[in-house]
């Protein structure tokens, strides 16, 4: 048994998310809380063990340690499910955070024993030559990091890549990381990166999320794309409702570059097949809202508009916990709007 101090420099030195420096402050940790909470987590989602990470992590972080672990071990059996094998380099980091965990909730012996585990690993699957990570590990550093450091992420993702040029999932994950960059403003995409999407639309034909950026970067660009739209979103609908499916994106295109109407028409129907999503729920509260304090929106007309805004802004508030100060503004103004009806009625 090592003494104290020498088990926290071995903890120290382990590659997890413990280490990585992923500590913006409580309320951006609950927000990326949110986040993973509403990513696919059915059986079979390659970011699955990933998430369980990083959402364990982040439960130790707003004081949850109990809860952590239990997230941490279920990263274990995840990604041992989702590899067919009890061991393999992407239990590094996993094991890793367990170390951890049991040495911040006073169990050295047992952070000893994942200790031994992480270094028999490490020894048995080494980083390739002049490399310092594994390629598992590095990763699933950069998918940690695309939600703290999107630009060390990137280069974790090429450089993961490089290693590993086989593994459909990191590309396309490095390509989302690359076109995020333009989301605010797609007619300004570059051509690389308008290239690199087009690709992973071939390269990962399941990946509906690429497929939808892809569309949009068109769309953005001058092309018709309407009829391509509806059908994807035909596929969207098939999916479930994980953020990452593709129907936030989607939604935002419909918006833009069909009609806001059509948006409302997309996410009530995602909600009928899903009543209970609280991402759908958000999805459609935003097409509301845009509509709502879009030009030319007539609010005499449309107060059953505005009252469906309240109701499902209000039921999102209550499903995410506490709320962002613009949302609640946002409330506040969408009641306002319902005020100013109800007094030119009166």
């Amino acid at each position: 048994m090592c003494s104290n101090l020498s088990l926290e420099n071995k903890l120290e030195a382990l590659q997890c998310h413990f280490n990585w420096k992923l500590n913006p402050g409580i309320e951006r940790l609950t927000i990326i809380l949110h986040t993973l909470e509403d990513i696919d987590t059915e059986e079979g989602n390659f970011w699955l063990g990933h998430i369980y990470n990083l959402q364990g992590y982040i439960q130790y972080k707003l004081g949850s340690s109990e809860k952590a672990l239990s997230i941490c071990s279920r990263a274990t059996k995840t990604f041992q499910q989702l590899k067919n094998s009890d061991e393999g380099p992407w239990l590094i980091v996993n094991f890793g955070n367990l170390a951890w965990l049991h040495h911040l909730m006073g169990e050295d012996e047992k952070s000893q024993d994942y200790l031994s585990k992480v270094e028999a690993l490490m020894s048995k699957y080494k980083a390739p030559p002049e490399q310092e990570l594994h390629p598992e590990v590095c990763a699933e550093k950069a998918w940690a990091l695309m939600r703290f450091d999107k630009e060390k992420a990137a280069e974790l993702f090429q450089r993961a890549i490089e290693m590993q040029p086989e593994n459909i999932e990191w590309q396309s994950s490095c390509v989302i990381l690359s076109a995020e960059a333009f989301w605010g403003n797609m007619n300004k995409m570059t051509p690389d990166v308008l290239e690199k999407l087009r690709s992973a639309t071939e390269r990962d034909p399941e990946n509906l999320f690429v497929a939808v950026l892809y569309l949009e970067a068109r769309a953005a660009k001058g092309e018709q794309i309407r009829n391509e739209a509806i059908r994807l979103a035909e596929k969207v609908l098939e999916r479930s409702t994980s953020r990452y499916n593709g129907i936030t994106p989607l939604l935002r295109l419909y918006r833009k570059y069909m009609s806001k109407d059509e948006a409302i028409e997309l996410a009530e129907e995602a909600l009928k097949r899903h009543p209970d999503s609280r991402v759908l729920k958000r999805c459609a509260a935003i097409c509301y809202v845009k509509k709502i304090f879009s030009p030319g929106f007539d609010p005499n007309t449309s107060s059953g508009t505005i009252t469906r805004a309240i109701t499902l802004w209000e039921e999102m508030l209550e499903l995410y916990g506490e709320s962002k100060l613009k949302d609640q503004i946002t409330l506040r103004n969408l009641y306002a709007k319902l005020d100013e009806i109800k007094n030119e009625s009166s």
